[in-house]
Parts: structure tokens; C-alpha cells; sequence
């Protein structure tokens, strides 16, 4: 949550952005720019980038404010970083009374793994725009992903510090509740985490966690990580004795986040009061709306499957006025006319949400989230998978454990770990010391560019015949870098070199294109895009040994400019040099542009 005030300057972040929204006059709120759970917008525009969708993400792409104002995405995002930065700071000088340079400072910014890599570099550009870092000294910014930072914190864990649901009974219904082994669990792991968050930093095991000790050389594990937006799932082998990770299957996931359950209570709320009413009582009680939902919000946390009765929520005064006054009738009425009989109306002006009801609002999200890492579990890669680690805010949910529990309790150890919502933030803190851990990395999609070969007949069609200088070419063959799913390991690059089309040029700009198959052949296959460009800025050569005022002797030499590029990384690096002269060549690669 983010608030800027009315002349879009920033305002609050978090808790106190949502609170001070909430006791706004209604008539003065419509007027403040309030973001929520705008994190997602870039997840969907990041998934189009694949798809040739619109919506595409770039430094223009906007986000709309509660109250219908349009702002740019990356002026939303700087300022929360900006947040995040001037309260890291102030943190360590309180408990240290040093100040520290901004040269002194590593930044990591965690982002889901299925996140493409538009949106990996719109989160580095957010980070110039706040200023963490210069972009100039880019190393001094690492992006983490998400499930690897919390996989590389699982392997510190020590036996006291998980949750193990494998040592829960599993029942084929809801006769036994075993909510209640998960509730006091997490009741005394939460009061723990509370002690401990008023010291904000934390030890780490040298070596592997005792956990680890029962993972032999090879071993396979998951890491699903539930969050708010979006549900990744990375799988990792440990290679022993050094404890380094690699990946085996190329991180998947989708939008199947926490989220899901509040727009499927949104949903709800439409079927009941109306689609039209809903979407005009949040353009007119925006501030109100906010306040409905934390409502909800609150009390989805503590659905769990065993429970027995209803959960209450209750309606803002300012919900039932307005229905009253649009619709003629009372918030009752319209329940008993929506037959809607998992949804009860309490004389105290509440919503009861029967079991049955919260059942319904999970379903759909928990049914999909299941679904995936049931699918993820039979691939070959992955297969014979001892422990599955839960993690991220949404894990904590007993609903969602329960699932997971009846859905796989029998074929490998569910591990969740005690302070399961911070196990990515202190993974991505182990990740800034030592961002060599992950050795091996598998290619999300296929990257390329195109190319023209020799023209074969009979194997190229005709309408991609070119002659030049008298000889056939085939246009417009994708030249591959990286394959999708192809392991990549941390340094290894692939190389490329190319000549300038003519004399004094000082800039080449080639066109990548990917795809999320490897079946293709040329670069206007069905689903090979455009998407993103690499720039070498070309520096003046320089002048042939013994030439005397540039007046050389013979033609000029063509010039080769070789170009690096790793893939094994979080991000997608180039470098490039002037073969002739070994001078460094400046070269970018930008998906932001396309």
C-alpha cells in the first residue's frame, strides 16, 4: 500500500498509508492517490511480454490510483524504494550510530522468479529512479529471485525451526480436524517472530542446517512460494560438500496468490449487491471500500478447515447507507433476495461467512496452486522429490497447508518454516553475501537473434531467398543463444561477433528475439517475438600503426566487435570489446524499449 497526497507527492507506505487513508474525510479521500497490491500489475503486464499481448510493461506502462487516477508504475514503485531506503538507513544508524556511504551498500530487491525480464529491469530502473544505488555502479544492485532466496535460507534450518506437516494425521475428509496441531504452531512460532522482530537482525548457521544433513549429494527439493500476488516454485538439487544449489527445472508459477481469495470475495460481493453498485460505491467510498477489505483481510487469516462457525465481518456504515439510498431497500434484503444461504446477516451489522462459504472464496486458489506443483511433481527433472518446503505470507495459511498436506502428504515431507512470511527476506540478505550459491540455472524461455545463412534448396523456403553480391542467403533464421529449460551455469557466457555494415558507423543495434519453445526455426515462427535490443556504442577506432595523419596505407580493415553475454545469471549481462584494438566497447541490453 502506497498513499501520495493530491499533488502527487509522497506520502506514507504500508500500515500507516493504509490508516491515515481510512481516516480521511470520504469527501478529501477522492482526492489522495491510495495504491494497493500494485506489485501484480507488473506481474500480468511481465506474463503479456511472452504472449504478444497488449499492455507490454515499459517506463510509460501506468497504475490506477483507488480513487481513478493514473500515475506511472515506476514513479509508484521509486517511491516505495525510496521509502525502503531512507528507513533501512535510519534503522542501521539507530542501532549503530555509523553512517554508512552509499558505496558501502549492497541493495537486493526480491522478485517472483517467473517474473520475465521487462520486469526484472523495470525493478532495477525503479532502484536508479530512488536512488539506492547509481547507475553507473549497477553491481552494487543484485535482483534476487524469490523461491531461490528461500531456498537458500531452508538449507540453514535447524530441526527446532520448521513445522514438519508430514508428522500431522491426514484425513480423506474433515472428521479429524488437524487444524489445530497447525494453529498452535504457528500461534507460538508468530509470538517468536514478534520477540524477535524487535531485534532486526539474525544469526546464521555457518555450514548447513541440520535438516540438510539428511539430504544426500543429488537430492531433489521444491521451494513453493505462496506470496500475496503469485505462486513460484523453483526445484533444486544440493551439491555437497561446498552446500551450492542447482536448479533443475525452469522456475514456474503463476498469478495464484493470496489476492485470488480477495477478489473472489469481491466477486461475492457483486453476485449479492450488484456489479454496477460495487464498482460505484468504490469509485464514490473509495476510503470505505479500503476499510471493507482490510475487514476481510483480517479475518481470512484465521479461516481454517476445521472450523466450525462463521466468520464475521463487519459492513462500514457508510456500505449500508449507500445501498440504502441507491438501491431502496437494506443490505438484508438484498441478501435473502440473492439466495445466497452460505452468507448470513447478523443484527450487529455483519456479514457471517458460514465455513462452507470461506470453502467456496479459497477453492479456486488453492485448487490451482495444488494443481501446479501436482503437475511440477511428475516431470521427469523432478521426479523422486524428498521435501517440499512452504513458504512465503500465504504458506501460513492452515487452508492451504491442509490442502498441500492431503494432496501430497504421502509422497515427500512438507517442511514450513517457523518464520515462514520472513524466509525470502533473510534468503535474498544470505544471497547479497554470497551471490555465487546458485551454480546452476535453467533458461526460462529461448533467446536469439536472427541471422542470415547460406540459402539450401529444398530445405529453406523461396520467400526467404536474399541475393547479395551474387550469392543466395536465407533470411531471418534464428541464430540461438540459450535454449529454454537449457542449464546455464553462473559464468558461462556465449559469445558473438559482429562487424559494423559500414565506415565511421558508432552504433549496432541488434535485435533479440525469444520464445517459450525451442520447435522454431526462424524469427517469424508463431511465438518468437521482438523482445529487446542489444546497443554497442562503437568508439572512434583507432588509426593504423605507422599512419601519419590518419592517411593510412590500403583499404582499412573491417572491424570485429565481440560480444559476451551470460544467461546464468538472475539477469541477462552483455559486455563487448574491439577485437583490433582490445579497447572495451559500452554495451546495454534493453527489454524495457521494445
Amino acid at each position: 500500500c502506497l498513499l501520495l497526497t493530491p499533488d502527487l507527492r509522497f506520502h506514507s507506505f504500508g500500515f500507516a498509508a493504509r490508516d491515515f487513508y481510512h481516516d480521511l474525510d470520504p469527501e478529501e479521500a477522492r482526492h489522495w492517490l491510495y495504491f494497493d497490491k500494485f506489485k501484480m500489475r507488473i506481474h500480468i503486464t511481465s506474463f503479456n511480454w511472452c504472449c504478444r499481448l497488449p499492455g507490454d510493461l515499459t517506463m510509460e506502462t501506468e497504475l490506477e490510483a483507488v480513487n481513478g487516477q493514473k500515475v506511472r508504475a515506476i514513479d509508484v514503485f521509486a517511491h516505495a524504494l525510496r521509502f525502503f531506503r531512507e528507513h533501512a538507513l535510519k534503522e542501521v544508524k539507530d542501532q549503530s550510530s555509523s553512517v554508512l556511504e552509499g558505496d558501502e551498500i549492497r541493495w537486493v530487491i526480491t522478485v517472483p522468479a517467473v517474473w520475465r525480464q521487462p520486469a526484472k529491469q523495470f525493478m532495477r530502473e525503479a532502484a536508479y529512479l530512488a536512488g539506492l544505488v547509481s547507475p553507473d555502479c549497477p553491481e552494487q544492485l543484485l535482483i534476487a529471485l524469490e523461491p531461490e532466496a528461500a531456498s537458500i535460507y531452508c538449507r540453514k534450518l535447524r530441526l527446532h525451526q520448521v513445522i514438519d506437516l508430514s508428522m500431522q494425521p491426514i484425513t480423506n475428509g474433515l472428521e479429524l480436524d488437524v487444524s489445530r496441531p497447525f494453529d498452535s504452531s504457528f500461534r507460538q512460532a508468530r509470538e517468536q517472530l514478534r520477540r524477535s522482530r524487535h531485534s532486526r537482525t539474525f544469526l546464521v548457521e555457518s555450514g548447513t542446517g541440520e535438516l540438510w544433513s539428511e539430504l544426500q549429494t543429488g537430492d531433489r527439493y521444491v521451494v513453493a512460494d505462496c506470496g500475496g500476488g503469485t505462486v513460484d516454485l523453483t526445484v533444486h538439487q544440493i551439491e555437497q560438500p561446498q552446500g551450492t544449489l542447482k536448479e533443475l527445472y525452469k522456475a514456474s508459477g503463476g498469478p495464484y496468490g493470496a489476492v485470488g481469495v480477495d477478489l473472489a470475495f469481491e466477486a461475492m460481493l457483486c453476485q449479492i449487491f450488484g456489479e454496477d453498485f460495487i464498482q460505484s460505491f468504490k469509485a464514490k467510498r473509495p476510503a470505505a471500500w479500503v476499510d471493507l477489505m482490510i475487514a476481510f483481510e483480517a479475518r481470512k487469516r484465521t479461516a481454517s478447515p476445521g472450523r466450525t462457525n462463521a466468520l464475521n465481518i463487519s459492513l462500514p456504515f457508510s456500505f449500508i447507507d449507500y445501498y440504502k439510498r441507491h438501491r431502496g431497500q437494506s443490505v438484508e434484503a438484498a441478501l435473502r433476495r440473492s439466495n445466497m444461504n452460505i452468507v448470513k446477516w447478523s443484527s450487529q451489522g455483519m456479514l457471517q461467512l458460514t465455513q462452507e462459504a470461506m470453502n467456496e472464496l479459497f477453492q479456486p486458489t488453492i485448487s490451482k496452486i495444488v494443481k501446479h506443483i501436482e503437475e511440477l511433481m511428475i516431470k521427469p527433472e523432478v521426479r523422486g522429490v524428498r521435501f517440499l518446503f512452504l513458504v512465503g505470507g500465504f504458506a501460513e495459511s492452515p487452508m492451504l497447508q491442509k490442502a498441500v498436506q492431503k494432496a501430497l502428504g504421502r509422497t515427500c515431507r512438507i517442511i514450513i518454516p517457523h518464520d515462514v512470511g520472513l524466509t525470502i527476506l533473510k534468503g535474498a540478505v544470505l544471497f547479497g553475501l554470497d551471490p555465487t550459491v546458485v551454480r546452476v540455472r535453467r533458461c526460462p524461455l529461448t533467446y536469439g537473434v536472427g541471422v542470415l545463412n547460406r540459402f539450401v534448396e529444398g530445405r529453406h523456403p523461396r520467400d526467404k531467398l536474399l541475393i547479395k553480391d551474387g550469392r543466395e542467403w536465407c533470411t531471418d533464421i534464428l541464430d540461438r543463444f540459450v535454449s529454454v529449460d537449457q542449464s546455464v551455469a553462473l559464468g558461462e557466457v556465449v559469445r558473438r561477433s559482429y562487424t559494423p555494415a559500414r565506415l565511421g558507423q558508432r552504433k549496432i543495434i541488434i535485435n533479440i528475439y525469444c520464445t517459450a519453445t525451442d520447435d522454431v526455426t526462424y524469427i517469424c515462427d508463431p511465438g518468437v517475438r521482438k523482445c529487446g535490443t542489444i546497443t554497442l556504442d562503437l568508439p572512434e577506432p583507432l588509426p593504423p600503426p605507422g599512419a601519419v595523419g590518419g592517411a593510412g596505407a590500403g583499404t582499412p580493415e573491417r572491424r570485429e566487435i565481440r560480444a559476451t553475454m551470460q544467461f546464468g545469471d538472475t539477469e541477462i549481462k552483455v559486455t563487448a570489446v574491439d577485437v583490433m584494438s582490445n579497447r572495451s566497447v559500452r554495451a546495454s541490453i534493453d527489454f524495457l524499449s521494445n
